[in-house]
């Protein structure tokens, strides 16, 4: 993602109704983990990151890009600057990695999931966050470095072949698919954006409500996958 997409991100994510409900999956992702020593990968500005770090983790940021290497240490997390197909840490030496909004950046994902495969350890966890769906490409998807899109099959098969059991797949986003599809074939570009507050306040409540419907196996904007080492 480019400098200026990591700042806007960073300058409207606290408030985001898509990022705000992403933090609080995430919190639910990792309720019942022991804390330990995690990584979060593609941190950009490091929300996600303050959410391990709330829950008790030894969390470092990890970024390619300077601007959001900047960002998170200016907000105070631990940063390393690395890419995600050379991870910066030994081997079987996390508890947890968190991917999430990464893995569609990186041409070699395979070499990805097998880095992050190498760096935890034998009863440690995955968590990832992938856009959904090809026929959902657009141009917000060129704006913000995409290379693809998953399916559950392709994503299933990159994280089962580099020696991951998938233990959880679930789509997000489902009831706002249809309005995330129309918008985006209109787009002309990146929709990271500021929302006006009282259609933040909507949108927000469309997708905590959908947090109690039984709607996870539908087709949705986002896959969200729990995945540990094959033992």
């Amino acid at each position: 993602m480019e400098g200026t997409e990591v700042r806007k991100l960073a300058a409207l994510e606290d408030a985001h109704w898509w990022y705000r409900e992403r933090r609080h999956l995430l919190a639910r992702m990792i309720d019942g983990l022991r804390p330990g020593t995690a990584l979060d990968i593609g941190a950009a500005g490091g929300g996600n990151t303050r959410v391990l770090r709330a829950h008790g983790w030894s969390v470092s940021a990890l970024e390619y890009g300077a601007d959001g290497a900047e960002v998170a240490a200016e907000r105070g997390l631990a940063v390393v600057r690395g890419d995600a197909t050379a991870l910066p840490v030994g081997d079987a030496s996390l508890d947890l990695v968190v991917a999430f909004d990464v893995l569609e950046h990186i041409v070699d994902d395979d070499t990805a999931v097998a880095e992050v495969h190498r760096s935890l350890r034998p009863d440690g966890m995955f968590l990832i966050a992938v856009p959904a769906d090809p026929r959902l490409w657009s141009e917000h998807d060129v704006a913000v470095d995409h290379v693809r899109r998953y399916t559950r099959a392709t994503l299933r098969a990159v994280l089962e072949r580099n020696g991951f059991e998938v233990l959880s797949m679930t789509s997000w986003n489902v009831l706002l698919r249809p309005v995330v599809a129309l918008r985006r074939k209109k787009a002309s570009g990146s929709d990271l954006e500021t929302v006006h507050p009282v259609v933040n306040l909507g949108l927000r409540a469309i997708v905590t409500v959908e947090r109690y419907l039984p709607v996870k196996a539908m087709p949705g904007v986002t896959l969200m996958v729990r995945a540990r080492p094959r033992r």
